[in-house]
């Protein structure tokens, strides 16, 4: 790598945790408030909300959308994390059916929410750390009606 392209990325790098500090204390809650069809799709809305733990504050592997998947009734391989949210979105284009994957969803959350609790009271300095990721996980569970009323209603 060279030079300049080394200084490309520390400035890169130095954006980006600005950006997420900067986010920390909650000022950027302005921008999770995106209407859901503010997005070019239906999956992509739904990826951003739910998927992305910067919003959604718990981090979803692809075994957990497999899991999650196969609670719901949809089996699935595992494939890239983006790719395996997409075949449940098919899976889910009913409300019988994205219910269960909210459902399924929403108890992942809660388990993830667990731990965290389970961190912070065992070493309550990590706090600071859990405690925002529980907010957003929470405030995510609360968008699953109005993900519902959205698309099915």
């Amino acid at each position: 790598m060279n030079e300049n392209n080394m200084e490309d990325l520390r400035k890169e790098f130095e954006n980006f945790s600005i950006n997420e500090e900067a986010c920390v204390d909650g000022s950027c809650a302005s921008d999770e408030e995106t209407d859901l069809r503010d997005y070019p799709s239906y999956t992509e809305a739904l990826y951003a909300k739910l998927v992305s733990p910067a919003v959604s504050g718990i981090y979803v592997s692809r075994w957990d959308i497999k899991d999650i998947a196969l609670e719901a009734g949809d089996s699935m391989a595992i494939h890239p994390r983006k790719r395996m949210f997409e075949l449940l979105m098919k899976y889910a284009t009913d409300k019988e059916n994205m219910q269960a994957v909210l459902d399924a969803l929403g108890r992942h959350m809660e388990g993830k929410i667990a731990i965290y609790q389970e961190l912070m009271q065992d070493f309550p300095a990590s706090k600071e750390v859990f405690q925002p990721k529980i907010d957003k996980a929470r405030k995510t569970i609360k968008l699953f009606p109005q993900i519902i009323k959205e698309y099915f209603d």
